[in-house]
């Protein structure tokens, strides 16, 4: 969040809060594994599970290179001084690199003539200006940035040049799908456990942090840029603002990825999913603000530091994370100690991310294929990681943080708001949002009409039209991507968009062939008959079977039951 928050200039904050407030029923839904959800409540919806599992495998692919980041940077903060502390040779700083912006040359025209280019210094000698137009830029960068881009990185100049693997990204890689391969080894006992260190260890980093930060001089800095009088609240009227909003909200709380899903899958059946929904919600959100706090009241020592606004010395995107927050911690006492709690933080919390991810493609495979779920779960994970790290290597090359920005700026938003639109649609309106209520009743109870009000109008209208305007806006405002000053060639765009297409196209598709396929003598009784429920629909234990479900057969029994998968074993 706090890269977003930059980017946006922490009017984000107000964006995401205004936009979780609409969606936070999208997370109630505690069914089996996604393609299986759609395909079992109405089958025409069952592209909407593929279109799922494409785009978390493309992230879990992509997305593991900043473990892999993050993971060289903690090994990297085990020495004093930091690497990034400073220009030093032995990593190949160049004359370029300098901890202060170089002053800007003059080429000065002279009395006889000629014309001389001067430093700032011999013009203040010789009591003389610079006329407008007459400066030379001279090329700057800090330790930070160039450490980022020259050691780390080995970046190239374009997307064109993918240059070599970087070696030790590529096996800082390989530790990361290893940690995961090793905590998803035994499904949900192994990964619980490790997830009791990944989630609680952040908030232990982030109070120190935070507590550190406020301590130094010009934290306010920070603080009135993030969260204050420096905010621009026009940013509100920028689409950006808003696609980046719903994006925080759609990753940080897992909505429509169908993480939520298979996790909840796991729950007993009578488990109070209302109440978790509304504390991960809070908590989720309470959890970035925190955040920002404590990244913003460093950077405001920063810029306090270097005497510029905090809008001249903060970056937004990765920069925010592997350049500018490292220089801050760089220059504060004990720097290898807070830089090494900084990035195992970073590392816990993405391969949090990656728990939750993984074991939702998990899922979706075993309960498609139930004959690896007892003897060969642990070839499948093995297989999976294994195929995700050789098709990782793309973004541990040289060009590979173009590839990275890429996915990030074509997949993760169009694609998570396209199908989490498609699916309050297809919730509301095609499955029905009272069968929706009288199913999370049985799970929770019955409840007042007062107490359902707000839950129908918002699942109905107003988050359906917030998201359909959200889409609609941002891509009437779209720009091409840049990777800083870097453009990308027109062969990359193309490539973004086929990427979008090949995930959502599946959802017509596999819509027009259950129609095809579906009984009925008219194009109005097929989609009808594409558009019910499959006969044992409902909670998978026949204990579980009530009200309406009473009736139907037991989904342990027959041929159905490979592929109607609700409890899984503890």
């Amino acid at each position: 969040m706090p890269h977003g928050l930059f980017k946006q200039q922490a009017d984000l904050v107000v964006a995401t809060e205004s936009y979780l407030t609409n969606n936070v029923p999208d997370t109630t839904i505690t069914i089996p594994g996604y393609v299986l959800t759609h395909q079992q409540d109405r089958p025409s919806r069952d592209g909407v599970g593929i279109t799922m599992g494409l785009l978390l495998a493309i992230v879990n692919i992509s997305y593991c290179s900043i473990t892999a980041y993050s993971l060289y940077y903690l090994f990297a903060s085990f020495q004093s001084p930091l690497p990034w502390a400073d220009c030093f040779s032995w990593w190949g700083a160049d004359e370029t690199c300098s901890r202060t912006p170089k002053d800007p040359l003059c080429n000065l025209t002279l009395n006889h003539g000629y014309s001389e280019i001067v430093n700032t210094t011999w013009l203040y000698v010789n009591n003389e200006t610079c006329p407008n137009g007459s400066e030379i830029y001279v090329p700057h960068q800090g330790p930070s940035e160039q450490y980022w881009d020259k050691v780390v990185l080995r970046r190239s100049s374009s997307m064109d040049e993918t240059g070599e693997i970087v070696w030790y990204l590529a096996l800082c890689l390989l530790l990361a799908w290893l940690i995961v391969g090793a905590s998803l080894s035994k499904g949900i006992k192994s990964s619980g456990k490790v997830v009791y260190f990944t989630a609680t260890f952040p908030y232990v980093v982030l109070t120190i942090l935070l507590i550190r930060g406020l301590t130094l001089e010009g934290a306010y800095k920070g603080i009135e840029f993030y969260i204050g009088s420096q905010s621009d609240f026009s940013k509100l009227a920028d689409a950006e603002v808003w696609k980046d909003a719903a994006t925080q909200i759609f990753y940080s709380l897992a909505v429509g990825w169908g993480s939520l899903t298979a996790l909840s899958s796991y729950n007993k059946f009578h488990n109070n999913n209302y109440r978790d929904t509304i504390i991960v919600c809070v908590v989720n959100c309470a959890t970035s603000v925190f955040a920002g706090f404590a990244i913003f009241s460093v950077i405001g020592h920063m810029a306090h530091v270097q005497d510029k606004p905090v809008s001249k010395v903060a970056q937004s995107g990765f920069g925010l994370v592997f350049i500018v927050y490292p220089e801050a911690l760089a220059q504060l006492p004990f720097a290898p100690f807070l830089s090494s709690l900084f990035f195992l933080m970073l590392v816990t919390m993405e391969l949090d991310t990656k728990f939750a991810e993984f074991e939702t493609i998990l899922t979706i495979l075993l309960d498609r294929f139930p004959k690896f779920r007892q003897t060969n779960r642990l070839h499948l994970i093995a297989g999976i990681c294994l195929s995700f790290y050789v098709l990782g290597l793309l973004y541990v090359t040289q060009a590979g943080i173009y590839w990275l920005y890429l996915m990030d700026y074509y997949c993760t938003g169009w694609i998570l708001m396209i199908t989490a639109l498609l699916e309050l649609i297809g919730l509301s309106w095609i499955y029905g949002v009272n069968r929706f209520i009288k199913d999370i009743e049985m799970m929770i109870g019955g409840q007042t009409w007062l107490f359902w009000l707000w839950w129908r109008v918002c699942w109905i209208f107003i988050s359906p039209c917030l998201l359909a305007v959200i889409l609609i806006w941002s891509l009437a405002t779209l720009t091409p991507p840049t990777y800083g000053s870097v453009e990308y060639p027109v062969w990359a765009t193309a490539l973004g968009w086929c990427m979008i297409i090949f995930c959502i196209m599946w959802i017509p598709i596999v819509a027009i062939v259950r129609v095809v396929q579906a009984e009925g003598a008219t194009l109005c009784q097929k989609i009808s008959a594409a558009c019910t429920s499959a006969p044992d629909w409902g909670p998978y234990l026949e204990e579980h079977r009530e009200g309406r479900y009473g009736n139907k057969p037991d989904s342990t029994k027959g041929s159905n039951c490979i592929n109607l998968v609700v409890a899984h074993e503890m």
